[in-house]
């Protein structure tokens, strides 16, 4: 099979995958938009299958067949609370396939290179491919690879620390070691170093010493930054796999992962950069690792948090005309979507006005709550954004807060010292009654205290959300 249907498979196949990001915007057009990335990533690995250089077809055959059965168990048996932990353990494969991939280029073309002219004749596959390069060519391939393997063992490390402390197997709280940036610096420029060795000499060492310092900047700029921005890391580590897999793509001289990674790469850090500024935060500050920690004392907070039970909340809701639901990472974790579901039928039904208020960072990954209330079938008209429903909220009788923490702290405006400060929030505060669902009086995953919970208009309804929201349903008819 020659270039020609190759090649335009990989324009089709990159036409879908554009379709697919794109559809991925909005809520109608999602489930759309992911058979247009299925169908556009069957037809790139059928067409590379039996593009140039193919080869290996049993072995190729073993790998799709397993790697797709492990993901499908992987897939179904995963819950959507556990879906942030499990797209940074997927981001850390793509980042340890670009170093495996750097690696065997790096071997194959000290392989090349020794064989003389006429034996290079007779090579096939990616071997042909490098039997052509020029010197100059060789030395642009060098720098490709190397790139690879770097963005490759950085997006590896991190993103298994990310997923460590998205699973709670690794410490939420910002840690670095002593020298901190010093050592994120120094290990960046020896890497800086290593490359100008290795691009004048080609030899493995100094490839391999950038992979280990590599390594180390990832595990060490994860490891300083604090649970409560883990929506962030998650999403610049996709747009760290997105880059790898363009530099892999330039050293195979693939044209279509070079446009995949592209792709990837640049709306994981426009993304990356929108969610900075939901949360104030610096994207350079983000990129380096450098956010994540207090300045200073947090601000004591006074009062107790005053409890009401279902009865309670019920009566509230049978006065009230409109209402606010925020949701959090509790509703995702107690699974109550389909509960506010049924309570937000239930109060229009009685003529209230009720819609939710979707902080960007809600959750643990951005769109987090977005698709458990699509799956619950809660109407997308009344799902807004923070900035289209924030100034709402005094004119508002009830805001509901079911399992939500920082989107929701004042803290972020009233304490210049919290880790959340200068962080825009939903000021459910400023309603006529709030009333939040949560566990208990503990401070959540972030660890960060919430002035929100000892407010005089706040009462808390405490126990597991979706338990708490079916007692609920029973005073409500």
């Amino acid at each position: 099979m020659d270039f020609g249907f190759t090649t335009a498979a990989y324009v089709v196949a990159a036409v879908l995958f554009i379709l697919s990001l794109g559809g991925l915007s909005g809520q109608e057009s999602a489930k759309r938009a992911v058979w247009y990335g299925i169908s556009g990533m069957a037809l790139a690995v059928f067409a590379t299958l039996i593009g140039p250089g193919s080869g290996l077809w049993l072995l190729s055959l073993i790998l799709i067949v397993g790697g797709g059965t492990i993901g499908y168990f992987v897939a179904t048996r995963v819950q959507m609370t556990e879906m942030p932990q499990l797209v940074a353990a997927m981001h850390s494969l793509v980042g340890l396939a670009a170093v495996f991939v750097g690696y065997n280029a790096h071997i194959e073309l000290g392989r090349v290179l020794m064989m003389d002219a006429a034996t290079r004749h007779d090579l096939t596959g990616f071997a042909a491919l490098l039997a052509h390069k020029t010197a100059v060519e060789v030395s642009i391939l060098r720098v490709e690879l190397f790139l690879g393997v770097f963005i490759g063992a950085v997006t590896f490390t991190g993103s298994v620390i990310a997923y460590g402390k998205l699973a709670g197997k690794v410490s939420t709280v910002a840690t670095k070691l002593p020298g901190g940036h010093l050592l994120n610096a120094a290990a960046a420029g020896l890497s800086v170093l290593c490359l100008f060795w290795y691009f004048s000499t080609g030899g493995f060492f100094p490839l391999f010493l950038m992979t280990l310092l590599a390594l180390f900047i990832g595990y060490h700029l994860i490891m300083g930054i604090g649970g409560a921005d883990m929506p962030v890391v998650v999403s610049m580590l996709n747009s760290y796999s997105g880059w790898a897999a363009a530099a892999i793509g330039f050293s195979l001289g693939n044209d279509l992962l070079i446009v995949v990674g592209a792709l990837v790469g640049s709306s994981g850090a426009i993304l990356s950069y929108i969610m900075c500024q939901a949360m104030n935060r610096s994207f350079i500050s983000v990129i380096l690792g450098g956010f994540g920690g207090s300045t200073g004392p947090a601000m004591e907070v006074e009062g107790e948090q005053i409890a009401i039970d279902s009865d309670g909340v019920a009566a509230a809701l049978e006065d009230a005309d409109s209402i606010i639901i925020i949701p959090g990472y509790g509703m995702a974790v107690a699974q109550a979507q389909q509960s506010v579901s049924e309570l937000t039928k239930r109060l229009r039904a009685k003529g209230k006005t009720v819609r939710f208020a979707i902080h960007p960072v809600a959750g643990r990954l951005p769109g987090h709550m977005n698709v458990l209330l699509a799956e619950a079938k809660v109407p997308y008209d009344i799902v807004l954004e923070m900035d289209e429903i924030n100034e709402d909220f005094p004119s508002t009788d009830v805001a509901i807060v079911i399992g939500s923490n920082d989107i929701v702290n004042p803290a972020a405006q009233e304490d210049p010292n919290s880790p959340i400060a200068g962080m825009p929030v939903l000021e459910c505060w400023k309603a006529k009654q709030v009333f939040v669902s949560k566990r208990g009086q503990g401070t959540g995953y972030s660890g960060i205290e919430n002035p929100l919970f000892y407010k005089e208009n706040t009462r808390m309804f405490y126990g597991d959300a979706k338990k708490s929201l079916d007692e609920l349903l029973t005073k409500i008819s």
